[in-house]
């Protein structure tokens, strides 16, 4: 596996790591309470974080597939639960969260960084990160 490779496996473990991090900060130190939403994009986050663990050991970067598509996934998700966040027509049409409005916002930094904001950077990230690493293989070939 060529030193690109290597690097863009680490990234994608460092983003992932933050994410999940970041995740808990705000869950178990910060006490807030996540919505259905945001469990969701966790639940597609965290596996992120081991499957390139695993990667890295193993010097495997087809897992590229793998990570992008768990990315677009959770993009896909964080993309609509922050536009239930900031568009008005579709906080009128949101779906019930549970406890937690997934409508909520704990943090709303800057005027527009909110949780599925910080989520969604994450995931565009490592998808980014995981198409180059595809395109690097093929090159390769």
């Amino acid at each position: 596996m060529t030193k690109k490779l290597e690097n863009a496996l680490l990234m994608i473990w460092v983003v992932a790591l933050m994410a999940t991090l970041g995740s808990l900060y705000f869950s178990e130190i910060r006490s807030y309470e996540p919505c259905e939403l945001c469990w969701y994009q966790r639940i597609i986050m965290y596996p992120i974080v081991l499957i390139s663990t695993i990667a890295i050991i193993q010097k495997n970067a087809r897992i590229a597939l793998t990570t992008a598509i768990f990315a677009c996934i959770g993009a896909a998700t964080s993309l609509y639960h922050y536009g239930l966040q900031k568009l008005t027509f579709l906080q009128d049409s949101a779906p019930a969260c549970g406890r937690v409005p997934c409508t909520g916002q704990y943090i709303n930094w800057f005027g527009f960084i909110t949780i599925p904001f910080l989520a969604l950077t994450a995931f565009v990230l490592i998808a980014a990160i995981s198409f180059y690493m595809l395109k690097v293989i093929k090159e390769e070939k």
